[in-house]
């Protein structure tokens, strides 16, 4: 069944067409920098995007910052939004399930799949604005005294490979991050036949999530909230790297990937399917 779900992730044009967008994003930045040679004071502005004009090698980072906030949620919401709403209104989830295909092991390949849709998103993602990077800023050479160095956060020197292994691990965390919010959205899949509903659904908690970050009244609140901890892959670019936030990131996301995933199958296992 995974393999099938994963066949069908590789052939959807829709997949490919999603991902193209999140590059376009980067993209699009990265050339109107170079055009207008002018990047953010530091400090101000997204994040990195001071540091690349020195060091294209950096420029993977600030892209991840670029699409975390709004694009790739948009992106993961609408792919696990048509997991299982998705089959029910194209009318081919009944027929899945008229084979010895359990619904807990339908519901698993949809949740392995949408992880592989977020690894590939952001290997491609980075790939594609390392290259982009390089190409219009260079590796800064000069501006840090060894090939292809770049500096933290904390104003240390991170050499490539320091660099790449950092790079992975924020790529990593993002991923669990993702598949946190994604399991909500697949959640909301299971209890509606329209895909856009789930999809909008799940937008709606993102929304929810983002505003009370910024209330006080909800400072109780924020520790549990699904988006408070996105950006704590940042910490992976200090020195040393501050795991206090990634620690509770994870352990948080882990939380809702557990819960909800229950969730969605005690719902699944019981929904009547009329389509």
């Amino acid at each position: 069944m995974i393999a099938v779900e994963l066949r069908k992730l590789m052939l959807r044009p829709r997949v490919w067409l999603s991902i193209l967008l999140l590059c376009a994003v980067p993209a699009l930045v990265a050339i109107l920098l170079s055009i207008s040679d002018l990047a953010p004071p530091p400090g101000q502005g997204g994040a990195f995007l001071s540091a690349v004009m020195d060091n294209g090698s950096l420029y993977p980072a600030a892209a991840l910052a670029m699409v975390l906030p709004v694009f790739l949620p948009l992106a993961v919401a609408v792919y696990a939004g048509d997991a299982i709403a998705g089959e029910a209104a194209t009318g081919t989830l009944r027929y899945l399930l008229v084979r010895p295909v359990g619904r807990l092991r339908l519901l698993s390949a949809k949740l392995t799949a949408l992880a592989v849709y977020i690894v590939l998103a952001m290997i491609v993602v980075v790939l594609f604005s390392l290259v982009i990077g390089i190409a219009l800023f260079g590796v800064g050479a000069e501006a840090v005294g060894q090939p292809g160095s770049v500096t933290s956060l904390s104003g240390a020197s991170l050499d490539p490979s320091e660099l790449a292994v950092r790079m992975m691990a924020a790529v990593g965390y993002i991923v669990v991050s993702m598949l946190g919010f994604g399991t909500i959205a697949l959640f909301w899949s299971t209890l509606s036949d329209s895909a856009l509903g789930a999809a909008l659904a799940s937008l709606a908690v993102l929304i929810a999530s983002s505003i009370m970050q910024t209330l006080d009244a909800a400072d109780p609140l924020k520790p549990y909230l699904p988006t408070n901890y996105w950006l704590s892959w940042i910490d992976f670019f200090r020195d040393p790297i501050f795991w206090h936030n990634i620690d509770r990131g994870l352990l948080l996301q882990a939380g809702y990937i557990v819960v909800f995933f229950g969730a969605a199958w005690a719902n699944f296992a019981t929904k009547d399917i009329t389509s």
